[in-house]
């Protein structure tokens, strides 16, 4: 085998390249957002009084987490259009980040909920709290204290996962790839690229993460 290594297709792409970071980066933190969203809501709705809700919940979460990505996209992609929504790949990638990510991210803050004493949510209405405030200050805040490692790491996973986004052509890291490589046929160097430039994502989110659990969930210095 004579292949000789050539960089320079992967040189010439760069700014392409950097361009899909951003795209992936945008996809990641849009569908992030939308994640918690859902996993708080979620959250609210899991232990609602509304029997149909809880259920509703139960199966949303059972259905994302039994099913691969792969499959929840092309369903949203296709899906969509049968009831009359018509969107890019992008805003398609985004809404089907935010359901796989919104599902787990339910069983992670309820699992950060359920750690909080009923005693203490007892204290804050007898102190005349609005049931608002007290799930807000008493319940919500020490519960993302307690589960912001672990879902950190899952939106770090979330942050790899934009990859499949490729399959429906949203623009981020691997759809540039894939021209990339289509055009040259040098997938060796444009993917041990990209493996590179995920990799420096990921330490860039993980530096991210760190500094909001600093800034917003640190307990106070005595």
């Amino acid at each position: 085998m004579n292949y000789k290594v050539d960089f320079s297709p992967v040189i010439e792409g760069m700014p392409e390249l950097l361009w899909g970071c951003l795209g992936t980066l945008l996809l990641a933190i849009t569908g992030m957002a939308l994640a918690l969203v859902i996993g708080i809501g979620g959250v609210i709705l899991r232990d609602a009084s509304f029997v149909p809700a809880r259920w509703l919940i139960k199966t949303f979460v059972e259905l994302i987490r039994n099913t691969p990505f792969l499959v929840q996209i092309y369903f949203v992609f296709f899906a969509l259009p049968l009831v009359g929504i018509r969107l890019s790949p992008t805003p398609t990638a985004i809404i089907a980040l935010g359901l796989n990510g919104g599902a787990y991210a339910i069983e992670i803050i309820r699992g950060g909920v359920q750690s909080i004493h009923r005693g203490q949510v007892e204290a804050g209405l007898a102190l005349g709290l609005h049931k608002r405030d007290v799930f807000r200050f008493i319940v919500l805040r020490p519960a993302m204290r307690a589960v912001f490692p672990s879902l950190t790491g899952q939106f770090i996973m979330l942050t790899l996962t934009t990859s499949i986004a490729s399959a429906i052509a949203a623009y981020e890291l691997t759809s540039v790839a894939k021209l990339i490589e289509n055009a040259s046929f040098r997938s060796f160097e444009v993917y041990g690229t990209i493996t590179i430039l995920y990799l420096l994502m990921s330490w860039m989110m993980m530096k991210f993460f760190s500094l909001i659990s600093w800034r917003y969930f640190s307990y106070p210095v005595k």
